[in-house]
């Protein structure tokens, strides 16, 4: 069998972070926890490339001579099977599945240690190298590695890598609940990016495999921290692996966010053979640019490890972001000296449609950047560490993070559970403690009754890991209020507990927790009333979220995304976006919080306002306006204009829904294009004012017939990567002739790709073709290995002369940043790619002079009648 091996080299010279606009770069991701840094002597590989893969427990699968030429060809991260964007109650496979990749190690890397390091696999992993057994993993949210040098591999050797996954229910590790009965899902597969690393035999530690408290890799801590000064602490651990002494300098270079360097230290170390070595540096800087949500400055921290001859040995880029975070009690959060306001955010799940777990990084940058868009200043992870790009995004983006250990309303007393929850806090505070965004630790169960004992051993662990972390849990739970710096809790609670109090779930309104009917769940496809119902529900809960108090801190709702659930056949439905991340009417609300003045220099910000409401023959009389603004003027019909100042005085929240009561009648409405031909001036316009003067305007017309179709690219300004993983979603609208979108469309949409992309699952999961739903039909487009433009076509399943004409894009993908390490190559999807093939009789011209006459004849019919 012929197999090659491929690199595609784009290396920067070192990763520098410019404050710059969502739409004008692609963001820049770590791996294992650091930015590549040229000439350092690190090389990163994306191993995601060429896995061999099968589902079930295939007998003598990781055998290096098992025959495994009929088996798919995938590339990770990869879900063991794709679901239906409706995919809840256990729709989803459980079990053992195989995976098995052929590479070579180039001959460049002669001298170099090789490994290759798992962001995460879901549940039980085994790993072998060439048929021999070399790593067992429990867990499916943190990363692990194996390191091949140790085990003879060398340059030049070809090797084979078998990967057992087991996404079963499982009570010895955590969560340990199963999966029928949780209100998440164990999407099974290796679901994040594997990475193969190659480092001089001197090198950094992973903080993870090095499992030394505190210790590991790169740390960073901080001492004194104001605007005038701060001081930044940075532990550098090294180990030499070969067999001689040898004497090396650690550098540490800080650099602000134009990449010029502010200050540079420099440590001699000696090194025995085998042996491992922490160096301690400190860095002061005057006049320090301070991290927060609204002002998230990052500056670099260039780590090199070199020879007495100048030679790199090893090194990367830390990105942080210099912060000082106080909980004082009932005066609540203090941000770099300063009382913080209201902290407003949201829980994440990561699972997508179709796709499960298996979100690439530009996904995970999307959701943040989108949850940023909103307003969000706080993520609390449920229930888990998310992927690392999320965190990085995060940095970024500004938006806090609360990092929670795995679990969920569950249990096991046994030893050897329990010293696994105590492994997973270790390692989520390793990989994550030197991200700005980390607001706290949730080193806790969600919702899970457990012994005073464990809470107390957990807040110890967080804190032997790093020092001066604060901790958060339920009031509720054994050991919480006496021991934890923030305690989750209502505003029922302020002055009950001498801690700052969070809200870790709000929203949730349920007739009870069997069935769950709710009126802040709405699935989009129910359209307005239902949408609009849960936008106002969610503003009344958010609502709740503003008293007086500073001991009361925020929360968080629950939650932004529709998911999959275990443990009940309908899929949450209380985003305030789909699964697609297609926004409901709730999102525009939460937007609206936003004050009209802020800047930030990824978000969007600034004045907005939005019109709830359709114009649709079924739509509500009440016309509901989002906005920052002071008040509203809307213009109705391009005749009355009625203005309204925002309800602040009856709310807490920010800024409260604004209502024009039984301003819409269709059966009023109708006369204008029936009897007065005058179509055009059915329309609600609303301006947003601020001080008497109008900052901002929207106009909102009735669709009219379903005309045409159009496409758009959700890539928030990201070009696809071409490597055989990244995904993009493309949208298609039905429209009416001037684009406006027709809400109560139902059409059925296929999909069709030309060039270097494939669509990612077919009419078996409800994915091509797709139905609409309140207007569009998303499709997601994946990329092949090869840089290259990419043409998607949509239109309806059933085409005629009436029909909505069928629409296309073209985009075009790029390299990748990491060269791609491979043998076999995924083979190109054998789905028909069925573009429209239907011929119309009528020019556009000809069919508008028809329709026309048709509306001429039938309305002299109608005044006859």
């Amino acid at each position: 069998m012929h197999r090659e091996l491929i690199y595609i080299v784009s290396f920067l010279i070192i990763i520098t972070f410019q404050p710059v606009k969502a739409g004008d770069y692609q963001p820049a991701f770590s791996v294992a926890g650091f930015y590549p840094m040229e000439n350092s002597g690190r090389e990163v590989f994306n191993f995601n490339v060429g896995w061999r893969f099968k589902i079930g427990d295939i007998a003598n699968a990781e055998r290096a001579d098992f025959d495994d030429s009929t088996w798919e060809i995938v590339s990770t991260p990869h879900t063991v099977g794709l679901i239906p964007a409706e995919g809840s109650g256990g729709r989803n496979y459980q079990g053992v599945a195989w995976y098995r990749k052929h590479f070579k190690i180039d001959t460049s890397l002669k001298e170099k240690l090789i490994t290759v390091y798992f962001e995460a696999a879901m549940g039980k992993t085994i790993v072998y190298l060439n048929g021999k057994k070399i790593k067992e993993h429990w867990g499916g949210y943190l990363p692990f590695s194996v390191e091949l040098t140790q085990y003879g591999v060398k340059a030049g050797d070809a090797c084979l890598l078998a990967v057992m996954t087991d996404n079963s229910d499982d009570k010895t590790y955590p969560p340990g609940k199963r999966q029928a009965t949780l209100d998440f899902a164990y999407h099974g597969g290796i679901y994040r990016d594997v990475w193969m690393i190659a480092t001089s035999r001197i090198h950094l530690t992973d903080p993870n495999e090095a499992n030394v408290v505190a210790g590991g890799g790169v740390l960073i801590q901080y001492g004194e921290i104001s605007k005038k000064r701060a001081e930044i602490r940075i532990y550098t651990d090294v180990k030499n692996e070969l067999s001689i002494s040898q004497q090396i300098t650690v550098e540490n270079r800080l650099r602000d966010a134009n990449g010029k360097t502010l200050k540079t230290m420099q440590s001699s170390l000696r090194l025995k053979a085998g042996e491992t070595k922490r160096v301690s540096q400190k860095i002061i800087i005057e006049k320090s640019n301070l991290w927060s949500p609204d002002t998230p400055y990052l500056y670099s921290l260039a780590t090199l490890l070199s020879q007495s001859d100048k030679k790199a040995l090893d090194g990367g880029v830390t990105r942080i972001g210099i912060r000082k975070i106080e909980w004082k009690g009932k005066d609540g959060l203090w941000l770099n000296d300063e009382p913080y306001g209201k902290l407003i955010g949201v829980n994440r799940h990561q699972d997508y449609a179709y796709v499960g777990n298996a979100v690439p990084n530009s996904q995970h940058w999307r959701d943040a950047k989108k949850l940023r868009d909103a307003g969000f200043r706080v993520i609390r992870v449920a229930h888990y560490p998310q992927d690392p790009s999320f965190m990085d995004a995060c940095d970024e983006l500004g938006m806090f993070v609360i990092v929670a250990t795995p679990g969920w309303q569950y249990w096991n007393k046994d030893p050897q559970f329990v010293e696994r929850v105590y492994d997973d806090i270790r390692n989520m505070v390793r990989r994550d403690r030197n991200h700005p965004s980390v607001l706290m630790w949730e080193p806790v169960l969600n919702e899970t009754p457990f012994p005073v004992e464990f809470a107390v051993q957990a807040q110890h662990i967080v804190q032997e890991e790093y020092p001066g972390a604060a901790c958060v849990a339920d009031n509720y739970s054994p050991g919480i209020t006496d021991h934890y710096e923030v305690v989750y809790g209502w505003t029922k609670d302020i002055g009950q507990f001498k801690q700052p109090l969070f809200t870790r779930e709000f929203g949730e309104n349920v007739d009870d927790w069997y069935a769950q009917n709710t009126n802040n769940r709405a699935s989009r496809s129910w359209g307005e009333n239902a949408l609009l119902i849960q936008a106002l529900q969610l503003a009344k809960a958010c609502n709740e979220m503003y008293p007086a108090s500073r001991q009361f801190t925020g929360g968080a709702l629950w939650h932004p995304f529709d998911h999959q659930r275990g443990y009940h056949p309908d899929p949450y439905w209380g985003g305030i976006m789909d699964a697609f991340r297609q926004p409901k009417y709730a999102w525009y609300m939460f937007k609206s919080q936003v004050d009209a003045d802020l800047k930030h220099p990824l978000a969007e910000t600034g004045s907005m306002v939005f019109i709830a409401h359709e114009l649709s023959p079924f739509s509500s009389s009440d016309v509901t306006v989002f906005t920052n603004c002071d008040e509203v003027r809307l213009i109705v019909y391009e005749r009355d204009t009625l203005i309204q100042k925002a309800p602040k005085a009856e709310w807490q929240l920010p800024h409260p829904p604004v209502t024009f009561k039984n301003v819409f009648d269709f059966n009023s409405m109708r006369t204008l294009p029936y009897t007065e031909k005058n179509w055009q001036q059915v329309s609600l316009v609303a301006e947003g004012l601020i001080d008497g003067k109008v900052v901002c305007s929207i106009k909102k017309m009735p669709a009219r017939r379903s005309n045409k179709l159009r496409l758009s690219v959700d890539n928030e300004g990201q070009k696809l990567i071409a490597d055989g993983s990244d995904l993009i979603p493309v949208i298609c609208e039905v429209a009416d002739d001037d684009g406006n979108v027709r809400r109560l469309a139902k059409e059925q949409i296929l999909f069709s790709v030309e060039g270097e992309g494939e669509i990612i699952g077919d009419a078996r999961i409800g994915a091509n073709p797709r139905t609409v739903e309140f207007g569009s039909a998303p499709v997601l487009v994946r990329s092949t290995l090869v840089p290259g433009k990419i043409k998607i076509y949509a239109r309806v399943l059933w085409e005629g002369e009436n029909a909505p004409t069928p629409a296309s894009i073209e985009l075009e993908s790029v390299p990748p940043s990491h060269p791609l390490v491979y043998t076999d190559k995924p083979r190109p999807s054998d789905e028909a790619q069925d573009k429209s093939s239907y011929q119309r009789k009528l020019t556009e011209e000809e069919k508008r002079k028809m329709l026309n006459e048709v509306e001429r004849q039938q309305t002299d019919f109608g005044k006859k009648e």
